[in-house]
């Protein structure tokens, strides 16, 4: 098979009304790991924000138990976009994320903000890291996925193309990025979290590169050291290299998905969306967990096999 099928496939689909579609392709076969790296450093570069880093480590569940956060928000997310925005589980994957969130007093603007980490980061990534950049139906898409998005939540004054969303999270970055303890402690959790998937010994070199991969004004917020410049750029070449590697493979005939990964560990024999998250019940409630930072690391290809996109 050719290496642009998807890519052939992507410019026949209109992005103002198959966006789902067009973002599913894109996320769970021409860049599954790439968009879940993306993801997690959208949503870790909130933490640097001090109402929202404050709030997730005052929530306490996170720093408690932050494998089963991570996977609670893994999923639900997944669910979105393996499903679409009107069937029973996108629905009840956006019900779920709503229920969490309405308990505490988010500002819209903070909402809004993590939205624009949602369309940004992932194009910036490609950019750098990608096998390919996205293409102009792509960035569409990903705009009108994630405003979907946004209305089913509720928010208001929503971006409406990829430039406003980058004006809006530059901005907001400027303004509002801050040291605060409670961030701190949810990034070191993170950062743990994601170097215990690990084996132990290289569990120090996984978070250094980690650290490799965070941009300045993200790094400098949380008071991390920065890396040597020698061991920055190899583990940013390493990245590239990777890419390239992967231009070179087939394109991908089944969706990878991230639930299938060995990331996700709190739920072997499956799960219910409705029971995903926190609830009142719950000894220390909170809001959903970002997932980590990305790391360094060539997943293993796949080989192609029968198969299309439902």
């Amino acid at each position: 098979m050719r290496r642009d099928l998807w890519l052939n496939r992507i410019q026949e689909l209109d992005p103002e009304i198959d966006f789902v579609a067009i973002y599913r392709i894109s996320s769970q076969y021409e860049f599954p790991w790439d968009t879940n790296q993306a993801l997690g450093l959208a949503l870790y570069r909130t933490y640097a924000v001090p109402s929202i880093g404050g709030l997730l480590a005052q929530t306490a569940e996170f720093t408690l138990n932050p494998q089963k956060r991570y996977d609670d928000t893994v999923l639900i997310l997944e669910s979105v976009i393996e499903h679409g925005f009107d069937s029973q589980q996108g629905r009840q994957a956006v019900r779920r994320m709503n229920q969490m969130h309405r308990r505490y007093a988010i500002a819209n603007e903070d909402f809004v903000y993590v939205l624009a980490t949602f369309v940004v980061v992932p194009k910036r990534w490609m950019d750098q890291y990608g096998w390919r950049t996205y293409s102009p139906h792509e960035i569409r898409a990903t705009v009108n996925y994630c405003r979907e998005l946004g209305r089913r939540m509720g928010l208001r004054a929503i971006p409406k193309t990829y430039e406003e969303f980058e004006q809006l999270l530059d901005s907001y970055e400027r303004t509002h990025f801050g040291f605060g303890q409670g961030g701190r402690e949810v990034s070191d959790t993170t950062l743990d979290l994601m170097a215990s998937w690990f084996p132990r010994p290289t569990r120090h070199a996984v978070r250094l590169s980690a650290l490799c991969l965070l941009d300045d004004p993200v790094r400098e917020t949380f008071g991390y050291p920065a890396p040597s410049p020698m061991v920055r750029w190899a583990v940013r070449t390493g990245m590239r290299l990777r890419a390239r590697f992967i231009r070179l493979l087939p394109p991908r005939s089944k969706p990878r998905f991230a639930r299938n990964g060995r990331q996700i560990r709190g739920y072997p024999n499956g799960f219910r969306i409705a029971d995903l998250g926190t609830f009142e019940s719950d000894r220390a409630t909170n809001c959903p967990a970002a997932p980590p930072i990305p790391v360094p690391a060539c997943p293993r290809a796949s080989r192609p096999g029968p198969g299309s996109p439902q």
